[in-house]
């Protein structure tokens, strides 16, 4: 078994991009990373975040004897210049290992790592996903909805008269393909998406809420929209996926 790891170990240090998965609650490591994870992304020297301070507090927890000065970060977010992406991969060519974390869940799925990513297969280079939580997955787990035919559809529009219009085409997709249809929102706008579904759904369609994934007071619950009415959980400024199958 140590053998196994260990040929593990010396595959994974080989020069390539590994998608690092961070923690989306306040669970302990050992219960959200297997221990390669745990083990190997602290020998990584090169990181490509989007924002250096919060990967920097999660590489120390995951090992407290790195030395974060040692390393070398770089910016991906929606201000980054597409230009300077490949500057990013060129540690790769050079035979260090590289590392692109999300800011929380996993790397190139509701993030802007899936333009590195992409950039990476364009240049011939290995991309290596690691193992770790995924709050849309989750979610979609414990909704007890379609997991054979979903969609991840990302935020819905913010004006009104656009916002229904656009959900109703979900809704409406969901009925004619039984597709389960996967929504976030920012956290201090979830408790007005979650009362916006329960107005505009219909009555029987099927609504998960799922907030707080991976910590103490984890919620996820799946009714039917008039069963919600008066029921709403308070989800103001907490992480939520919301799920529903018409």
């Amino acid at each position: 078994m140590y053998l196994c790891f260990f040929n593990t170990l010396l595959f994974l240090m080989k020069a390539k991009l590994y998608l690092i998965p961070t923690p989306i609650g306040a669970g302990a490591f050992d219960q959200i990373f297997p221990n390669l994870n745990i083990q190997f992304v602290p020998t990584i020297k090169y990181f490509i975040v989007e924002n250096v301070r919060t990967a920097r507090r999660f590489l120390k927890k995951m090992n407290p004897a790195i030395d974060i000065n040692q390393l070398t970060f770089f910016v991906l977010n929606k201000k980054t210049n597409s230009e300077e992406l490949s500057s990013f991969l060129a540690p790769i060519k050079k035979g260090h290992l590289v590392g692109l974390m999300s800011e929380a869940g996993v790397p190139g799925v509701a993030d802007p790592g899936a333009d590195i990513v992409r950039l990476a297969h364009q240049k011939n280079i290995d991309v290596v996903p690691l193992i770790g939580p995924s709050s849309i997955l989750l979610s979609l787990m414990a909704s007890g909805l379609n997991g054979q035919s979903f969609a991840f559809n990302g935020y819905l529009p913010i004006k009104g008269n656009e916002k229904i219009l656009e959900l109703k085409k979900y809704e409406h997709r969901s009925t004619k393909e039984n597709q389960t249809q996967i929504f976030i929102e920012t956290p201090y706008r979830n408790q007005a998406l979650m009362e916006f579904f329960i107005k505009n759904l219909s009555a029987n369609t099927l609504l998960c809420i799922a907030a707080n994934i991976n910590t103490k007071d984890e919620f996820i619950k799946t009714m039917r929209v008039k069963e919600w009415k008066n029921k709403l959980p308070e989800i103001h400024k907490k992480p939520a996926i919301f799920l529903f199958l018409a």
